[in-house]
């Protein structure tokens, strides 16, 4: 019988553990969409470990790692709104990233995740915003069934291919 999978808070000491499997889940998830070249030089930049650190000491972001059996399988980052739409203000928050490993997708983990970043990203009157690509068909259900609906769309590159990322949002009471 497998180990349950638990959640706990990332610190900074997780940084590189983290950037590790952005990395890996990135490459699992859309690795086939890009040509080699644009995949590799996406990821040359795409995960600075120093940067990770310094996001996760500032206590404006924050990160949580699924764990099953000693290894890390999933994760949900969360922090400052950085989307490129008009109406994002000083303030808003941001799912900026969750994934969980292929193998242990369909067991309910990513909503847990989902869960944390939410509760932590929660405060009233503040607007929460997520970019999602818009072929995740099962992403944009999901984050609909949250309350979060399209306000608007923008290219996001990875190396010279350019994504259709949707802007999605969430105000908050």
């Amino acid at each position: 019988m497998a180990a349950a999978a638990s959640i706990r808070r990332a610190t900074p000491e997780d940084a590189g553990v983290l950037c590790a499997l952005a990395e890996r889940t990135f490459v699992e998830t859309f690795g086939h969409l890009y040509p080699p070249q644009d995949l590799a030089d996406y990821l040359a930049t795409a995960y600075p470990v120093e940067l990770q650190r310094q996001q996760l000491q500032s206590g404006d972001y924050a990160a949580w790692l699924l764990e099953q059996g000693g290894a890390a399988v999933g994760f949900a980052f969360a922090g400052p709104c950085g989307l490129p739409h008009v109406q994002v203000q000083a303030g808003d928050g941001e799912l900026k990233r969750l994934y969980v490993l292929r193998s242990h997708q369909s067991g309910g983990h990513g909503g847990r995740l989902f869960a944390a970043a939410l509760d932590w990203l929660q405060t009233p009157g503040r607007t929460l915003w997520i970019g999602v690509w818009s072929e995740n068909f099962g992403a944009q259900r999901f984050y609909a069934r949250h309350g979060f609906v399209q306000a608007g769309a923008y290219e996001f590159p990875v190396g010279a291919t350019r994504d259709r990322e949707l802007i999605l949002r969430r105000q908050q009471g």
